[in-house]
């Protein structure tokens, strides 16, 4: 018989796995930084800086000594390594002989685009990687901008392309980001020897990501699996799980609508469900690419908190804002508020706050809201919080 896991327990039991059932203290060393980097998996990295860029929200929402560009030291001192999972993303070095699959997938994905017409001649591209070997990293800016082949707006220059494209076929790796510009370098000269030399058969790979994917979600299906890490295809999840059945436990989760969902759990689940601790009750709000929040559909069926970032809705169709952060208190989302910060003026603003269905904006909550703000706000160095709302 599957496994019976009430909406409570599933809501316990993942937010202990995203490291926000306890309160975010303790110190922000690298050591610390990668622990939370190690417990995730990968901590996606985002340009858009309404407030603070998702990466250091994420990191700060569990370390709250966390400052902007910590981050960044780890990949400075190769703990860890960027790539690409859903998106653009930091993962512990550890990671990395599990990812090759994953720059052969990227390289196939793209060879198979129109992208690779967009890219210089090779002769231009091979230029470009004699460069980086001869002068060490350089960014986009080192070279010629050549006119953009499309005027679309996500259209590159054609050494943007090849720069991306070795990059996501793993020859290049990010060595380090100035003002979050890339820096690209030569792998071996980014990799330590010992991480580039290790080599794992493409099946071991598999059976890696799935198992770290399932361990870090706590239960799934094998599309919450493989959505994980977007390293793998749906088949070759499915076929994983059923070559792993007999170590895997079914499991029935009573969702926030009171519906089941049927998932797979790692063979401890009962283990790890009695571990998990309550989730403190202090309000957190969370960035919009936080990974508790980042599978929508998954956040839906555990928490009936129906989500979506507008950022490329037109304004007069949105129905709440550009960017709009999610609200935790507790084991519940509560909330949302759209939050903007003026660092010149020194302040974070609030320009709109609503409450979910059936919650009571009571003295109490507030006093929480505000007493997160005040933190927030010390997180980017912003001196005053205003309430437009």
């Amino acid at each position: 018989m599957p496994l019976q896991i009430s909406n409570r327990d599933a809501r316990r039991l993942w937010l202990e796995r995203q490291g926000l059932a306890a309160a975010p203290t303790g110190p922000a060393t690298n050591d610390d930084l990668m622990d939370v980097v190690n417990k995730l998996g990968f901590v996606q990295l985002d340009t858009i800086r309404v407030v603070a860029r998702a990466h250091d929200h994420i990191l700060w929402s569990r370390r709250q000594r966390y400052r902007e560009g910590m981050l960044d030291r780890l990949v400075k001192e190769r703990l860890a390594f960027e790539h690409f999972t859903h998106d653009a993303s930091v993962l512990p070095m550890t990671s990395y002989p599990y990812w090759r699959r994953q720059f052969d997938r990227m390289r196939d994905r793209i060879d198979g685009s129109g992208w690779r017409k967009a890219m210089p001649s090779d002769r231009e591209c091979d230029a470009i990687l004699k460069r980086i070997a001869e002068e060490g990293p350089l960014s986009t800016r080192d070279f010629e901008a050549a006119k953009k082949k499309s005027d679309h707006a996500w259209a590159r220059p054609p050494h943007k392309y090849a720069l991306d494209y070795y990059w996501h076929a793993g020859l290049l790796a990010t060595c380090h980001r100035k003002k979050f510009i890339k820096h690209y370098a030569l792998r071996e000269n980014v990799i330590p020897p010992d991480v580039l030399s290790k080599e794992v058969s493409d099946a071991r790979q598999l059976n890696w990501l799935c198992e770290n994917a399932l361990a870090r979600l706590g239960f799934g299906t094998e599309g919450d699996i493989q959505r994980f890490w977007d390293a793998a295809d749906l088949d070759e999840v499915k076929a994983w799980a059923k070559r792993r059945r007999r170590k895997l436990v079914d499991v029935e989760i009573t969702c926030a609508d009171k519906s089941i969902m049927k998932a797979v759990a790692p063979a401890d689940i009962e283990d790890r469900l009695a571990a998990a601790p309550a989730p403190t009750s202090r309000l957190r709000i969370l960035n919009p690419f936080d990974p508790a929040a980042r599978d929508r559909s998954r956040l839906a069926r555990l928490f009936g908190f129906d989500y979506r970032i507008e950022i490329f809705v037109p304004a007069a169709k949105r129905q709440y804002g550009y960017y709009v952060y999610p609200i935790l208190e507790g084991d519940r989302f509560v909330g949302r508020i759209e939050a903007k910060s003026d660092r010149k003026a020194g302040v974070l603003s609030i320009e709109k706050l609503w409450w979910e269905r059936g919650v009571r904006e009571t003295a109490a909550r507030l006093a929480k809201l505000d007493a997160e703000l005040e933190r927030m706000a010390r997180f980017v160095g912003l001196e005053e919080v205003v309430r437009r709302a």
